[in-house]
């Protein structure tokens, strides 16, 4: 942004440029400001930074914005080695961090991986949404009792306290829930976003259940079930604690899994935030 300026006439013919304070400066959005983008395209750019989606239909102007200023801020977002993904089929938006072998990159935006148990609700998202479009169906829906019945058989059998699993298996439903993953539109009924595609590929959903079916073929031996019905899946430490994630607003951050092995977590190439 650089000063606008007057002209002024003296002496009858012979003009010359005045400057114009900055704070006379209608463009300027603050003081000292020197960006170029407009107000709500700033927003839109803040907005991609700082969470995970920008989805069509519940950011309606903002995804106007996007897709109407998509180049300049595309720009901006290369500068820092973040590339905007856009699928316009799904209507969402994300970021990615660029990583190269080829270039040094300053790594801007960090992982934060879904938990043990949010992946294994995920699992059973995906698979359902799955099956209902392969089925021709132009949604998919699941209830939360369905969810738990399903999931609840994922988690070993020594955890023992099953109202615990539960709570595990509802907050990860509240997360995905915040993430646009699913949406309640009756209390306890949900409808699976296409979303899930995006977090949860076709090959990612085939090593997951190839991953639980050895888990449950070694558990089942172990347990002295030879037929490997059940699934030894340990919660994490940390999935029966009060968690502050509830009282955060629905697309804010969430940085709750810092402290778990990331090994024992699905990773996400969309949900990356800035440092």
């Amino acid at each position: 942004m650089t000063d606008t300026a007057t002209v002024s006439e003296a002496g009858g013919d012979e003009a010359f440029i005045e400057p114009v304070a900055m704070e006379d400066d209608p463009d300027e959005l603050f003081a000292g400001d020197r960006g170029v983008l407009d107000s709500e395209v700033r927003r839109v750019l803040v907005h991609v930074l700082q969470r995970r989606f920008l989805l069509a239909d519940r950011n309606r102007d903002e995804w106007s914005v996007l897709l109407d200023n998509r180049q300049m801020i595309e720009s901006r977002l290369n500068d820092m080695f973040v590339r905007l993904v856009v699928d316009h089929d799904r209507g969402v938006a994300f970021k990615q961090q660029v990583r190269s072998d080829l270039l040094e990159v300053p790594i801007l935006l960090r992982d934060s991986p879904y938990s043990r148990a949010e992946t294994l609700v995920l699992v059973h998202l995906r698979t359902v949404y799955q099956r209902e479009t392969a089925a021709g169906e132009p949604s998919a829906r699941v209830d939360v009792e369905d969810v738990e019945q399903t999931v609840l058989s994922y988690f070993a059998e020594a955890d023992g306290d099953t109202a615990r699993r539960q709570r595990a298996i509802r907050k990860a439903m509240e997360r995905l829930a915040r993430d646009g993953i699913i949406d309640e539109e009756t209390t306890g009924r949900f409808r699976i976003s296409p979303l899930v595609e995006i977090v949860l590929s076709a090959e990612k959903l085939r090593e997951l259940r190839d991953w639980l079916r050895e888990q449950a073929a070694g558990s089942g031996a172990e347990a002295g079930d030879p037929d490997g019905r059940g699934v030894a899946f340990a919660l994490d430490p940390d999935d029966d604690e009060a968690d502050a994630d509830d009282e955060v607003d629905a697309d804010d951050e969430v940085d709750a899994d810092d402290e778990v092995d990331a090994d024992d977590r699905q990773p996400d190439p969309t949900k990356e935030s800035l440092r």
